[in-house]
């Protein structure tokens, strides 16, 4: 089936807030690159053959007519979809992206996050330039998410019902698990995974492990620590309890930051740095581009002092301290990382 011109659509519930702004969306299946067939049968009814990236509201008319429109194209499983919107009492909607331009509103951004979570496109994959600043501030809480202005009202509202309105955090992201939760991977606190996160099959990310958006992993792997934004980790790679990775979005840094396959992050370390495969951080060590650190060979040899930035490049390499000198020292490995079958096959 030929594929559009089309970046990507997606069909969504809409949370408005008491002035009628969009505050977030919930697409259930975002599609990337559609098929002409597909957007000829939309654009029959929605009119978006002209113009750039767009939000339709959908009022029951129209949600009708695309219900007919898609069934007739052989869509049964989207016209389904959008037979169920038609009995909610949310705004329903229709983003198109025609192409990958920043994001100009909620609806637009939230189609890019779900995407990334849905994995259809991996981090750094779409524009996400200005997302901070499209994105609302809101208090999600048992009754989803609601706008910082109008939550004085909404948590009155609810004690004079006798009720209780539980705020599980205030943030510009929600948590992935109440979007999407992709398939084969364990979530121990999914409080700690945002929207926009990317995990591959196989992955676990326990209770202190962390995953942001625009960020992720190969799968499989196993993250006890902290994936920051922007920063992908291979495949069979171990990031140990409290490890951290730096990201971009503070600190000034433009380096992505990413982790081979088949490496180990020690507990409380750390890298600054792209780690290529089959690479080793031994436990407390944080491993900046800076880091002065004694280069030696396979015999114990000293080769020569250099940054650790220089060697972001090269595999199976151990950074370590040494015990008694203080100093920082890189050496060949013998053996690669190898993460337990048992814990991971099976999710």
């Amino acid at each position: 089936m030929t594929s559009s011109n089309v970046h990507s659509i997606g069909f969504g519930l809409a949370t408005e807030n008491s002035k009628g702004e969009i505050i977030e969306v919930f697409y259930p299946q975002p599609l990337l690159a559609p098929s002409e067939t597909l957007m000829e049968a939309i654009t029959a009814v929605c009119k978006t053959e002209d113009g750039g990236n767009g939000v339709v509201l959908l009022d029951s008319s129209l949600l009708a007519n695309l219900q007919s429109a898609l069934s007739a194209a052989n869509q049964a499983e989207l016209a389904s979809v959008l037979d169920k919107f038609s009995i909610s009492s949310k705004t329903a909607i229709f983003c198109i992206l025609k192409e990958d331009s920043a994001p100009a509103n909620v609806a637009e951004a939230y189609l890019k996050l779900h995407l990334l979570s849905h994995r259809l496109v991996k981090p750094h994959g779409v524009n996400l330039d200005g997302l901070f600043a499209v994105l609302h501030n809101l208090a999600w809480t048992n009754r989803g998410a609601i706008d910082l202005e109008d939550l004085p009202q909404v948590q009155l509202d609810a004690r004079l019902n006798d009720e209780l309105l539980e705020i599980m955090s205030v943030d510009k992201f929600p948590k992935m698990s109440n979007y999407v939760m992709p398939k084969g991977v364990r979530i121990a606190h999914t409080a700690r995974v945002r929207l926009g996160a990317y995990l591959g099959e196989g992955t676990t990310v326990m209770h202190e492990g962390f995953v942001n958006f625009n960020a992720g992993t190969e799968g499989p792997a196993m993250i006890e620590g902290r994936i920051s934004a922007g920063v992908m980790v291979g495949a069979n790679s171990d990031l140990g309890g409290g490890c951290s990775t730096m990201g971009t979005l503070s600190g000034g840094g433009k380096t992505i930051i990413t982790v081979g396959n088949n490496c180990l992050i020690g507990a409380n370390a750390g890298i600054g740095i792209p780690l290529a495969d089959g690479c080793i951080v031994e436990a407390g060590l944080y491993v900046t581009a800076g880091t002065k650190l004694d280069l030696r060979d396979n015999t114990g040899k000293h080769i020569k002092t250099c940054k650790a930035v220089e060697l972001s490049g090269v595999e199976n390499l151990l950074f370590r301290r040494n015990s008694l000198s203080g100093g920082v020292e890189c050496v060949p490995l013998k053996s690669s990382v190898s993460l337990n079958a048992e814990l991971h096959g099976h999710n």
